[in-house]
């Protein structure tokens, strides 16, 4: 079943609102549980971990920049 264009959209302000930065905090927290790897690997960790969330939720970011297609 196919999200409307408002849902998909809620959805999406959802996500960047609450979802990223909770995600962040559970990042951090998560590598910072384990010793400090060197500066480099750390930065490929992160950036990452900044990339893959989007992965799983390209659906509901599809088209949201563009006009209402049902209006």
């Amino acid at each position: 079943m196919a999200l409307r264009y408002k849902t998909r959209k809620w959805l999406a302000l959802l996500v960047l609102f609450i979802g990223v930065p909770l995600y962040i905090v559970v990042a951090v927290n998560v590598v910072g549980l384990f010793e400090r790897p060197p500066i480099l690997l750390e930065l490929l960790i992160y950036v990452s971990l900044g990339v893959l969330w989007a992965f799983p939720l390209k659906a509901v970011f599809k088209g949201i920049g563009q006009p209402d297609p049902d209006a």
